[in-house]
């Protein structure tokens, strides 16, 4: 396990999810799965990149999400490509989780899930409740350098990881 990564220190090489990109917007529909290399795609791209426990879980549907799907806009006003949500389901649900909220195939807010790298698992922000990803959001700058990466005390809080907090630092 590496020491979590902090601001300034530059996003590492190796980070890849895996995804099902949306191509329908039926929840039901699957498409296939793929890797995504997040190290070369975020490459030149300012990314807001947040973790949660679980899909559809209460907390992360209820009140961590939403507000950043509302406030996409004023993410994009300042200067985000895009917005990647992550969680240690697989991708499939991670689709169905986007589709569900609204998020089509030319959404600049994906879902993806975390089991290629075990990217939480990597940097030691892990939920503590088995192999759920911990509750933390991080940007990434075009030039590839973390400029805010906070997770939070409990899974249970969104305060740090949250849309209201990331904005305040762009």
């Amino acid at each position: 396990m590496s020491a979590p990564l902090k601001a300034g220190d530059q996003f590492p090489e190796g980070v890849k999810f895996e995804w099902a990109p949306i191509t329908d917007p039926d929840p039901t529909a699957c498409g296939m799965p793929q890797d995504y290399n997040a190290s070369e795609e975020f490459k030149g791209k300012k990314v807001v990149l947040v973790s949660v426990p679980g899909a559809f879980t209460p907390g992360c549907q209820g009140h961590h999400i939403p507000p950043y799907l509302k406030q996409y806009s004023k993410l994009a006003s300042k200067g985000v490509d895009l917005v990647v949500i992550i969680a240690f389901n697989d991708s499939w649900v991670m689709s169905a989780w986007g589709k569900v909220n609204g998020v089509t195939k030319d959404s600049k807010i994906l879902f993806m899930s975390d089991t290629k790298t075990k990217f939480s698992e990597q940097i030691g922000w892990m939920a503590g409740m088995g192999e759920r990803n911990g509750r933390w959001a991080m940007i990434i700058e075009k030039d590839g350098k973390i400029s805010y990466a906070e997770t939070e005390k409990s899974p249970r809080e969104v305060t740090v990881s949250g849309a209201d907090a990331v904005l305040s630092k762009l």
